[in-house]
């Protein structure tokens, strides 16, 4: 029998549970995934410019490949796009994943708890006042302004919603969707006061862009709030090693040598950050963040060093899949991206919910 299990134990290069091979497959495969969806998503559109001929002409292996009217069509309406989906959905996923390790628990996402609706305030408060009271600071940030106001709010929201639900290192979920609910009431307040004295032409924009949309995307759009993305997803990996000791509490996440209030700190900032840029430039885009953890979780485990960026991949994938279906289903008209992510979204976090309390043995 003892030889018995030494021949067993001999034949597994891994010990039991251990998922990190899966993972490493898993991120292989959404990387493949996310190119094949940009690719068909860049081809996809009332332009009849095809993936080869788009492929060929990334690659300048013919120039024939588009003509003049496609090339403008694929460089500077559908390339933008796509760069923004990438960067909104990888923002969206993360940010979920983040708040998720940080309150322990896989129900937070930056919509439910009202981050969004904080970064949404900061990014109407430019667009409503930036042309009167707040002129003087959109004209000193530029295309930085709205972004920035939109992360200052999104900043806000987080830190109150961790002071109010954290008490002696214990995160009560009750009190984090309580207060994620309050926040968001009082901010859709704040922001239906701002809409109310808003001209007719700041209506029109703050209507369509309240549902998310990438369909107002720029490359002036993606200057502004890439390298606020950018640099808090660079940040990301960093907080691996720290999200998986404070899963084991805060008190052993110490005792690991893990500097647990500056790891959170940053985790807060980086949320805030991501969250703030992603909807000043998309708007409200709900159910990303918490679709896309869970989704990873039941399948390559919640090690935090896998589950970041297979967050960021797969939340950049099903963020343009979700961009082309609101091109395609009611063509030639558009419908707005939040209202497919909600379609989807919010029956999957009602099967969550169900499968915590345990009505679904599923």
């Amino acid at each position: 029998m003892p030889a018995g299990m030494i021949s067993l134990r001999g034949l597994s290069s891994a010990p039991v549970g251990d998922r990190s091979a899966r993972a490493r497959l898993a991120i292989a495969l959404l990387v493949a995934m996310l190119v094949v969806v940009a690719a068909v998503s860049t081809a996809t559109g009332a332009s009849d410019a095809s993936v080869l001929g788009v492929i060929k002409g990334w690659f300048h292996t013919s120039e024939e490949a588009l003509s003049a009217r496609d090339r403008l069509i694929v460089y500077e309406i559908r390339l933008p796009r796509v760069a923004l989906g990438i960067l909104v959905g990888a923002a969206l996923a993360v940010s979920g994943a983040l708040m998720q390790g940080l309150f322990r628990n896989p129900l937070a996402d930056p919509g439910i708890v009202g981050v969004s609706a904080g970064a949404g305030l900061g990014a109407i408060t430019v667009i409503v006042l930036g042309s009167t009271v707040l002129g003087p600071v959109v004209a000193v940030f530029g295309i930085y302004a709205l972004p920035l106001a939109a992360f200052a709010g999104g900043l806000v929201t987080t830190l109150t919603l961790y002071r109010i639900a954290t008490r002696q290192g214990q995160t009560s979920i009750a009190t984090m969707l309580l207060a994620g609910i309050a926040l968001g009431a009082l901010s859709g307040a704040l922001s239906g006061i701002l809409v109310y004295i808003a001209d007719d032409r700041q209506l029109r924009d703050l209507t369509f862009w309240g549902l998310g949309s990438l369909g107002g995307a720029t490359w002036t759009k993606i200057w502004a709030a890439g390298p606020i993305i950018l640099a808090a997803l660079a940040a990301v990996p960093f907080l691996a090693r720290g999200l998986n000791a404070l899963a084991l509490g805060e008190a052993s996440a110490r005792h690991l040598g893990i500097p647990a209030q500056r790891m959170k700190n940053t985790a807060i900032l980086a949320v805030a950050a991501a969250t703030g840029a992603a909807v000043a430039v998309s708007g409200g885009i709900g159910f990303v963040g918490i679709v896309v953890p869970h989704l990873l979780r039941l399948v390559i485990g919640p090690d935090h060093r896998y589950l970041l960026p297979a967050s960021a991949l797969l939340g950049a994938s099903l963020l343009l899949l979700a961009d082309a279906v609101s091109r395609t289903i009611v063509a030639p008209a558009e419908l707005p991206i939040g209202i497919v992510t909600a379609v989807f979204g919010a029956p999957f976090f009602l099967w969550v919910l169900l499968r915590r309390r345990g009505i679904l043995d599923l």
